[in-house]
């Protein structure tokens, strides 16, 4: 039977010359903050590494501070920002910036981190998004004022793919005088970008959504901008990340942003005509479905549709049996019978989001693959909505 892994924005597969490069560093094992030639040699190949990653990024390597992924990345930004919005007790201050907003299809990480500051006393406020999955950029404007301390949006959606207009976001932050946070774990490598240039003070990105090892990824701190440890320990990243470095997951990080940098505009072309010929075969072959997420501005590689009278967990099951690994939503939400925060917010129902599958397609995948793909959903879907009292 034929294996197709269309999952990609869960994870990635190790490209084989990124496997290729971890095998010959498997030998370096000095610790990179000794100061003999282990560890001297240690540190220059981390110290490479983040080369290629700020050039991924473009920005100073010296503003790359490696962590183990997207979600400490992200956690040490709100940690940051509740440190700056606390008096000497930890508690929210009184007056000043203390206000922090986001949105509401925000990644896991940064929707708890918020609730979690919320459930402190911190002024938090979680700005909705259009059909299409766009920032309403006319609510950010009615909550953003001198009080507010920072604006944490993610630059492209891990479900549905659109991609929010982050330069026009930050202009609008930096204009109130507040911190801007991106979470572009999605956005890196597949889409142009630019941090400098976006004008955001902290992106994150993860190892493993580039083709790199898993337990590695790097937040961006623009220089001056403030940044507190949330791991304390020893001096490693100028003091902002204690821990032994981990050389191998580092280098593997180093190479796949390479990789990336290199390949990012074929990516672009190659992922997007591959989606395109599943979008249209499934709207040719299927009657009655929804395509989610932004018409234009949309991750090339990500398709999100919702299949009324089906139910995803069972569409799920039924390709699983044919050979073809999709996606209901989050991997981060897998084993939860809520339906996709998401979906929730870009106003599907409660039906649409439940029958929602998430192709993400990526490197190594063919248009004989999408042709599988294409002829195999339309008499799964047939058979559920066959059983289905929806319809």
């Amino acid at each position: 039977m034929k294996e197709i892994y269309l999952d990609y924005n869960a994870t990635t597969p190790l490209r084989a010359e990124v496997r290729s490069a971890l095998i010959e560093d498997f030998p370096i094992y000095g610790n990179a903050s000794s100061m003999h030639a282990a560890g001297r040699e240690a540190k220059n190949r981390v110290e490479e590494a983040r080369n290629r990653v700020g050039e991924l990024l473009g920005v100073p390597a010296k503003t790359v501070i490696f962590t183990s992924g997207g979600s400490e990345s992200n956690n040490t930004v709100f940690s940051t920002m509740r440190r700056l919005a606390s008096d000497s007790r930890g508690a929210p201050l009184s007056q000043g910036r203390r206000g922090l907003i986001t949105t509401t299809i925000e990644h896991p990480c940064v929707l708890n981190s918020a609730k979690y500051l919320e459930s402190l006393g911190y002024q938090v406020n979680f700005i909705p998004v259009d059909k299409d999955g766009k920032l309403v950029t006319a609510e950010l404007k009615k909550v953003l004022n001198e009080e507010t301390l920072f604006v944490s949006v993610m630059m492209a959606n891990n479900e549905i793919g659109t991609v929010q207009d982050i330069k026009e976001i930050a202009g609008m932050v930096k204009a109130a005088g507040a911190w801007m946070h991106t979470d572009a774990v999605q956005a890196v490598g597949k889409i142009p970008l630019d941090a400098a240039d976006l004008g955001v003070d902290y992106l994150t990105m993860s190892a493993h959504k580039i083709y790199g090892p898993k337990g590695t990824g790097a937040l961006y701190v623009r220089e001056h901008a403030p940044a507190y440890p949330l791991i304390h320990g020893g001096h490693q990243e100028d003091g902002m990340r204690a821990g032994t470095y981990n050389n191998i997951g580092i280098l593997g990080l180093g190479k796949a942003a390479e990789l990336a940098k290199r390949d990012l505009e074929h990516y672009g072309r190659e992922m997007g005509a591959l989606r395109k010929r599943l979008k249209d075969a499934l709207e040719t072959a299927v009657p009655n479905i929804k395509i989610n997420g932004h018409p234009e501005d949309v991750l090339p590689n990500t398709l999100n549709v919702s299949f009324p009278g089906a139910e995803g967990e069972a569409i799920l099951l039924s390709l699983d049996l044919a050979g073809i690994e999709v996606s209901t939503g989050s991997a981060c939400a897998s084993g939860s019978l809520e339906p996709s925060h998401v979906l929730l917010a870009i106003g599907a129902g409660p039906e649409l989001a439940h029958g929602s599958i998430r192709f993400s397609l990526g490197l190594g995948i063919s248009e004989a693959d999408i042709d599988y793909v294409a002829a195999a959903v339309p008499p799964i879907i047939k058979r559920l909505r066959s059983m289905s009292t929806l319809v």
